[in-house]
């Protein structure tokens, strides 16, 4: 589906399951100026809505998460955010400080941040926990993003 319908519709299709197995409410926001975007951008995303997503199931105790992509001419947000008892101090500074012992969930999706120039921060409380990854925004053409050219940044008409 992510290859065929995009970002946008996997997204929506993955978040809907989701929530009706888990239980979980979900208040999915996509910016209404979202493309298609480079292959390798979608997936990643992709990935770290399912990431986030098994992460809140397994650990936060939460009722409701939000998850919402944003984009501007500079980046593109996607942010995560639960309403659970959030993450323990010492766990929190393990994962911000990319401990091997912090799960390879969250170090694949660091990684794959990486690889695109982008960034993933974690910040929680007894509030809850935000996970948010930044991606620069690197016009690319479709011609360039088909003929294999190393573009990583979305398609923006």
């Amino acid at each position: 589906m992510l290859d065929e319908a995009g970002l946008g519709s996997a997204a929506r299709w993955y978040v809907d399951g989701f929530s009706r197995r888990s239980g979980i409410k979900v208040n999915l926001n996509l910016s209404p100026k979202l493309g298609r975007m480079h292959r390798d951008v979608e997936v990643a995303l992709f990935r770290a809505v399912q990431e986030g997503l098994t992460n809140v199931h397994r650990h936060s105790g939460c009722s409701v998460v939000d998850v919402s992509l944003s984009l501007n001419t500079k980046q593109l947000r996607l942010e995560i955010k639960d309403d659970g008892r959030g993450i323990p101090q010492k766990r929190l500074r393990s994962l911000i400080e990319g401990a091997a012992a912090a799960g390879v969930g969250l170090a694949g999706m660091r990684e794959r941040m990486r690889e695109l120039g982008g960034s993933l921060e974690i910040r929680s409380d007894r509030a809850g926990t935000t996970v948010v990854i930044s991606i620069p925004v690197e016009r690319t053409s479709i011609d360039s993003q088909q003929n294999g050219e190393s573009g990583r940044g979305i398609s923006v008409a």
